[in-house]
């Protein structure tokens, strides 16, 4: 439960100061063309569209399980693991590409 708990806030905090940074920041651009500008673009939108959903879902799974519906809860876990799972990784990913690998 803590561990769950503290995966929560901490992925709560990052969305505050990642929204907060891009607002101020304004847009970011990727600088490469061609094949790579085309794979980073297909990330950055899978990413995104699956962004949108995880949050709801986490609060969902977590509402489950704090409620102790276990009967709810690993129904929506299943979903949600993955779904966090691949925008946590392609999040760095994205991080990577625009700021280490493509400079």
């Amino acid at each position: 439960k803590k561990f769950m708990l503290s995966a929560f806030v901490s992925s709560s905090l990052f969305l505050i100061g990642y929204l907060v940074y891009h607002y101020s920041a304004g847009i970011t651009k990727f600088k490469e063309i061609g094949f790579w500008r085309n794979v980073y673009l297909a990330i950055l939108s899978s990413h995104t569209l699956l962004a949108i959903f995880a949050l709801p879902l986490a609060v969902v799974t977590l509402t489950f399980a704090l409620l102790k519906k276990f009967d709810k809860h690993p129904k929506v876990a299943r979903i949600t693991l993955p779904v966090w799972m691949y925008v946590s990784l392609t999040g760095v990913l994205i991080y990577l590409m625009l700021y280490h690998i493509f400079r």
